[in-house]
Order: C-alpha cells, then structure tokens, then sequence
C-alpha cells in the first residue's frame, strides 16, 4: 500500500487590503448615488430606496472584518464597482499562474523539493481565466515540472477534490510527487453593489505538495489517512458565466453572471450536510469528533464553521480547535480551508489527527482526514 503525506504548503497574499469601513463608505456613496437618481419615483412609491450597509451589518452577519484583493481602486471607486485587472497579452504570464507560483515555490521550498520533481500540476479553483490552454500547464512549465497538468473546478471544494485526485495518482504509482495550487480571484465575480454579498470574498492563492510518503524528505509531513467527497445538486449558489452567453444572447453583465446565493438556505441545507460528512468519515477510519486536535474548515461565514465544528466536536469549539481566517482573508474560496491549514499548524504534534474540510456551491463538500507523522 502506498501512503500519501502532505510535505509542503504555500500562500499567495495580494498586496492590497480593503477593510469593512472602506467598502461600505463606496457602497454607501453608491447607494446614495442611486436613490437620488430615482427620488421621484421613490417619493411616488414606484420603488423602494436602496438600504445603506454598515461594518457592523457585516461583522455580525459573517465575521468578516476585512479582504486582501487584487485591486483595492477599481472597487473603491463608486463608478467602478469591480477590480481593474488589465489583459495580459498571449505570451506574458496569466495572472492565475503568476499568483500559482508565487503560492508553488514556497509549498516546493518546504516540502525540498524542486518544480522538476513534479509529475502532476492540478490547478483547481472556483473560476477559470479561460477556457484553454489550462492554467496548470502553464504553472507546469513555469516550474520546469514534469508529467501533466490540468484544471478542473468544484467551486469552493475545489482543493480537497483536486487533492483526493492527487492522492489517487499517487496512490495507484502514476506519479511520485504532485502540486495543487488554488488561484482564486474572488473579487471578479462578486457583485459590489448587492448588500447582502458586496462584503463576502477576497482573493488568494494556495498551493499544497503531495507525496509518495517513500519518497519524502520534508522536515514536516502530514499522512493521508482518507478523502471523501460528496456533492448535490442545488440552485442556491450560482454562477451563470460561461461560453454560452453569448450565443444565448443574454447579456455577459447581468447580475446572475455573477456570484449569487440564498444565503439563509444554504445555512440550513449544507452546515447538517457537512457536519455529517465529518461524523462518518471519521467513523469509517474508527475516529471520532474527540480524536480531532484541529478542524482546518472551509472560510466562508463564522456562524457555519461554529455550527459545523460543535456538531463534529460534540462541544463549543476554540480558536485553537477550529481557527479563523476569514475574519482578514474573507470567503477564498477553495483557498480558504488551507489557508488555514497553512497559518495554522501550531501544536500540532506527531500522532495528532485533524481534517481539513471544503463546502460549497454544487452543493459540493470534500474531507480530508490527516495524521502528523514528522
């Protein structure tokens, strides 16, 4: 039996920061912009003046004080709305796969190994650049590895299904050593000026390095002890962006072309979901909730990952069992559950069990149970 182990993490954080307070003061200029715009027909009743959002709103209703971007004054700008990320033409570097080295080369330095020992580069994220050629053999060449490479999405579970396939390919001898990277550029597709979301992502990247544990020589290496993975079909987060827009004649700027959600009944539908998904994964390695020392949970709402961590964990977790991220980074997508793994592998020793765990629109999750083995 061949065993996996994670050898090396990276993290691609963007330069630029934008906290509650500034988005709601260009959310409220906005608004206060619109509602003059239309005061006639609201004084006649024709419609309903926009509501103004407020830190307050968003801390409460998320946990989310503030978000790394890669374009803080596109988005600041009242007329703009939106990041200004200018095309890059054919033979310069796609912004995905220059955030996917940056987050590649630290996880390769840790996990000492170089891009040539690579034999399989997964890029997975929640959106794509374009449609071809993939962004991974972009990234596969760039690092000088070796094998193939390829993009695949699952949304917000993008990590742990790229990382189960990784494990697979190692597992069955096809390759030796594999990178999956998560450049996600969040802040493209969300809506700046719908309240009940303008405050939700952020952009990062993250890479993880697996191994065949045979072959490792990091100082640091997490086993594998299983992956699950389960989706569900559900309309309650979408995104409508794709290569038919055009031939549909619908219009490519149109609000359901960018992130939408039933925030409340994803709440309901996916926190048992997971916590189920949990439960029995660890029942099926003979585990339970007590035998976690750390819960490595997707990022997307505070109250979901307290929700879902009690549940597992049979108590009221702590910042140390369940940590945070959210609170700077905001929603990353398939970045945010390694990012915390990333940041937050303290007092974790050997023989100690945690997961890290994505959730997201499909609906989609995915389980990663680890052991720390050096």
């Amino acid at each position: 039996m061949t065993d996996v182990v994670i050898t090396g993490t990276g993290l691609y954080t963007p330069e630029h920061a934008i906290d509650n307070d500034a988005l709601v003061a260009t959310f409220n200029a906005w608004v206060e912009q619109e509602n003059a715009r239309n005061a006639e027909a609201i004084a006649a009743g024709d419609c309903q003046p926009l509501a103004f959002s407020s830190s307050d709103f968003i801390d409460k209703a998320s946990g989310i004080k503030s978000r790394y971007v890669l374009d803080a004054d596109g988005i600041l700008d009242p007329q703009r709305m939106r990041p200004r990320l200018p095309q890059r033409a054919n033979d310069e570097l796609s912004i995905q796969a220059e955030m996917a080295l940056a987050a590649a080369r630290q996880a390769l330095t840790a996990a000492r190994v170089d891009g040539a020992d690579i034999e399989l580069v997964i890029v997975g994220c929640s959106n794509l650049e374009r449609a071809y050629p993939a962004v991974a053999i972009e990234v596969q060449q760039a690092l000088g590895a070796q094998g193939y490479g390829f993009d695949m999405n699952v949304a917000c579970s993008s990590a742990t299904f790229a990382i189960q396939t990784a494990t697979n390919a190692i597992a069955s001898g096809s390759v030796k050593r594999a990178l999956v990277v998560n450049p996600e550029i969040c802040s493209a597709h969300l809506n700046f000026r719908d309240r009940d979301s303008h405050f939700i992502f952020g952009d990062a990247c993250t890479a993880v390095v697996l191994e065949n544990r045979a072959d490792a020589i990091a100082p640091e290496q997490f086993l594998l002890l299983g992956t699950r993975l389960t989706t569900r079909f559900s309309n309650a987060i979408r995104n409508n962006a794709g290569f038919l827009n055009r031939v549909t004649d619908s219009d490519p700027l149109a609000l359901d072309k960018l992130f939408v959600q039933e925030g409340r009944r994803v709440f309901k539908e996916v926190c048992p979901l997971v916590a189920r998904l949990i439960t029995e994964h660890l029942a099926s390695l003979q585990l339970a909730g007590g035998d976690l020392k750390r819960m490595w949970l997707h990022q997307a709402n505070r109250h979901m990952n307290d929700l879902i961590a009690r549940k597992v964990l049979g108590h009221e977790p702590d910042a140390s069992q369940a940590p945070i991220i959210l609170d700077r980074y905001a929603n990353t997508s398939s970045a945010g559950s390694i990012i915390a793994f990333h940041l937050h592998r303290e007092g974790i020793e050997e023989g100690d069990v945690g997961v890290i765990c994505s959730f997201g629109a499909g609906y989609s999750a995915g389980c990663v149970v680890l052991e720390k083995v050096a």
